[in-house]
């Protein structure tokens, strides 16, 4: 297989940390890596047991972000970081089980099949949401709807953080000119590779404890009809 590192920013995690790093180890894969992307706002043991795991595996490598502006950040960082590592396909998930191991195997089947870039979905056929409170639900579902109206995108999931790239369409990208900081991303993502190559896979996400901020959803609103104006800074010439 070709070389496939999963970036995974995580924090305050140490109750998921280890099955989730077990769980992908154990798949089936000789060139599959795992880089958990940790910054100063974890405060428990999740680093302790990243740190733990690395020294059994060379398959682990924990990347500890110091310059971190938040979640968003350690996404982006861990893409630089596996690309300078040389990595040919690179998957992004979440670290406290939201996202399952076992699904992973579908998405490096659609990378293999030519797929530019693979999205996870909650909403086609096959996928689901569990253990989510209703508004969650209302506002995933319904950003992807407003999103879809709004940018002319298609996608039955627009806010999945479950997904994954072949190398060319990351290296091209200007990750700075970014201007989501927090759950817009994944539909700034998801607008800016529209033209590519992609294909989205079902997923069963479970639900976390986390809140969502009245300000975080204004904030997506604003940044939502910005992405057409921004979209020419954010690929290389």
């Amino acid at each position: 297989m070709k070389k496939t590192i999963i970036v995974m920013p995580v924090a305050n995690e140490e109750s998921t940390m280890g099955q989730i790093l077990d769980e992908i180890l154990e798949l089936p894969y000789d060139r599959l890596y795992i880089y958990p992307v940790i910054d100063d706002y974890s405060k428990d043991r999740t680093e302790a047991i990243i740190r733990e795991r690395e020294k059994h595996s060379d398959k682990v490598k924990c990347i500890y972000y110091k310059e971190s502006t938040g979640v968003i950040s350690c996404y982006l960082e861990g893409f630089r970081r596996a690309l300078a590592d040389g990595a040919e396909q690179i998957l992004e998930m979440d670290g406290g089980l939201s996202h399952l191991p076992s699904e992973i195997p579908q998405f490096l089947e659609k990378l293999d099949e030519g797929y530019e870039c693979v999205w996870g979905s909650r909403f086609m056929k096959g996928g689901s949401m569990r253990e989510q409170p209703l508004y969650r639900r209302i506002l995933s579902g319904g950003g992807t709807l407003l999103s879809n109206l709004v940018l002319g995108t298609q996608l039955k999931d627009m806010t999945s953080g479950f997904e994954a790239f072949q190398r060319e369409i990351l290296e091209k990208m200007n990750f700075e000119k970014f201007l989501s900081t927090g759950h817009m991303y994944q539909t700034e993502m998801r607008y800016y590779c529209r033209n590519c190559r992609t294909v989205e896979v079902p997923i069963h996400y479970v639900g976390t404890a986390s809140s969502l901020k009245g300000s975080s959803v204004v904030e997506a609103l604003k940044i939502l009809f910005k992405l057409k104006k921004n979209e020419k800074n954010i690929w290389k010439k």
